[in-house]
């Protein structure tokens, strides 16, 4: 690894440190102020179900949507180290001065920032479109509201069923709503399954190609592929009846494959001689570019005999191959170990990865929970006020996990993907799904360590300063914020878990009487929350103007 590189990284985990004890406070404001723990109590609380998330979502959306903002002939280690260094300083100010800011939206705006800055002062002017991934950004910005306001209205709802008299009426609704969220997400895990055909039959990697680099060549390449990934469809609907396997079977079984056979062993090839790595480093360093144009060309001379897999077998081409180019006799078993292809196992895989049945019941055995401790303390036992109280204390230690392991998940995997992608422009891995097991480890770790440290400023804001939170209340804000968390990530949006929770505060306050809610301290919350992306943004420009003044 080059040191800039081993530098990047190491910013990148203070950065994930810094937003464990920037947005600790999103996990423990409402316990703390409720008093069901001490600060100390709450932050080990808090940090051992950030780590625990990292046995849960498997999937890395969150990190591929963050890595995948901008194109990627715009990443670069200083871009990274830049745009980390511009979140790093938003995120201390917003930190030193108590405001509840999104360290999700400062990565990504202090990142797209020095992109830019990158594409302009070495191409020139150019459209913002074919630097950074539009839909991606606009999705995120279109959360920076929608988070807050979903996070509210699901609030509000599990106030006003928390709050009914009836137990029977009640635990209806929320078995009904447990239910109802079961099937939805059950809906998004097809959704998933269906984006992850699309990237398994390259339609994203096309389409930049046509629509952005406006390449019609590659047009013919697009259409068959969409056509290909929608062939997967009704196979996908019988996921939970046949499992990955038997998906797997019936995807091969009347599914075209062949293309997509012989694309994946180019890749191979690719990945082989290394040339995705040596493209990068040649980006880097200018002593790279002949070996990268040498390499590049034997990869080219031998892709057209793939093209011959189906007609020789796998044995044939890889004779073919060394006909053309022979392989060493000391790599000649790596080689044909590394032309391998099994379509049925990545078939799998990437049907598996979309599995989201601990998630779904994460939030189904709450709501069932939930329904339980009704039962026992309103007609099992004699229901009174001291009772009821302790009911929801105790539920707060489970509405308060829900919502840490949803933190873990949606804040670690942002940092995770600034990593994968310092990695690939580094030319370490070929590509994010590539990412060694130690970058989500120890984004998982550095962010709980960094919840441990607390945010005492932040949990002033959160817990006392926007309305004053009953256990009752703490449990619907944390038990709905973990719900958005959860929906959000299954649809890969890097949403704030600071806007979440905040806008789940203010819904329980908003059930008591509108004027419960200081409005004043929200409406200056939101300005921090419209001004995050594009300050960091410039701040991310900034600092990569700076690193190429000293040749960085």
């Amino acid at each position: 690894m080059s040191s800039l590189l081993i530098l990047v990284i190491i910013l990148a985990l203070i950065f994930d440190f810094i937003n464990g004890f920037h947005d600790a406070a999103n996990s423990i404001a409402t316990i703390v102020s409720t008093k069901v723990l001490t600060p100390f109590q709450a932050v080990l609380w808090a940090a051992f179900f950030n780590c625990v998330a990292f046995m849960i979502f498997k999937d890395h959306a969150v990190a591929n949507t963050i890595g995948k903002t901008v194109y990627s002939d715009f990443i670069t280690i200083p871009v990274i180290f830049s745009g980390l260094i511009a979140a790093i300083i938003w995120n201390l100010l917003t930190w030193w001065y108590g405001i509840p800011s999104s360290s999700s939206h400062t990565l990504i705006g202090g990142f797209a920032g020095a992109a830019v800055a990158y594409a302009f002062l070495s191409k020139g002017f150019m459209p913002i479109n074919e630097i950074i991934d539009g839909s991606k950004i606009g999705k995120t910005l279109m959360f920076i509201l929608l988070a807050p306001v979903i996070g509210m209205f699901i609030s509000i709802v599990y106030t006003l069923i928390f709050i009914q008299r009836r137990t029977w009426v009640k635990v209806g609704i929320l078995a009904g709503s447990a239910v109802g969220l079961y099937f939805l997400f059950i809906g998004f895990q097809k959704d998933k399954m269906q984006e992850n055909m699309s990237k398994f039959f390259k339609v994203d990697k096309y389409s930049i190609e046509v629509n952005v680099k406006h390449d019609s060549t590659n047009l013919h390449k697009l259409e068959r592929a969409q056509a290909n990934a929608e062939a997967t469809d009704p196979y996908l609907s019988a996921y939970e009846l046949h499992g990955a396997e038997g998906v797997a079977t019936n995807i091969i079984n009347n599914v075209d494959l062949k293309e997509i056979t012989i694309s994946r062993l180019g890749d191979k090839l690719n990945t082989f001689y290394k040339v995705d790595q040596l493209k990068n480093k040649a980006k880097l360093d200018p002593k790279y570019t002949d070996e990268y144009a040498a390499t590049k060309k034997i990869v080219d001379t031998l892709k057209p005999i793939t093209k011959k897999y189906f007609e020789l077998g796998p044995e044939g081409m890889i004779a073919a191959m060394n006909a053309k180019y022979p392989v060493s006799p000391d790599r000649a078993d790596e080689f044909a170990k590394a032309m391998k292809v099994d379509i049925r196992k990545d078939l799998i895989k990437e049907i598996e990865k979309a599995d989201n049945r601990i998630l779904r019941w994460c939030l189904v055995g709450a709501l069932l929970i939930f329904c339980l401790m009704f039962i026992y303390n309103e007609k099992i036992k004699e229901p009174t006020a001291t009772r009821s109280a302790h009911m929801f204390k105790r539920s707060q230690l489970l509405s308060s996990a829900a919502f840490s392991i949803g933190h873990g998940g949606n804040d670690a995997q942002k940092v995770m993907g600034i990593i994968a992608a310092a990695l690939v422009a580094n030319g370490s891995i070929v590509d994010i799904k590539s990412m060694p097991d130690w970058v989500p480890i120890s984004c998982y770790l550095a962010i709980g360590i960094g919840t441990l440290s607390g945010g005492w400023k932040i949990v002033q804001t959160m817990g006392t300063k926007i309305t004053k939170v009953t256990p009752l209340e703490g449990v619907c804000a944390e038990t709905a914020g973990a719900t958005t968390l959860f929906l959000t990530e299954q649809m890969g949006i890097p949403v704030s878990t600071t806007h979440t929770i905040t806008g789940a505060i203010i819904g329980v306050g908003a059930t008591k009487r509108l004027s419960a809610v200081r409005w004043g301290v929200t409406v200056s919350l939101l300005w921090a929350w419209i001004l995050t992306i594009p300050i960091s943004a410039l701040l991310g420009g900034f600092t990569y103007w700076i690193c190429s003044l000293f040749g960085l």
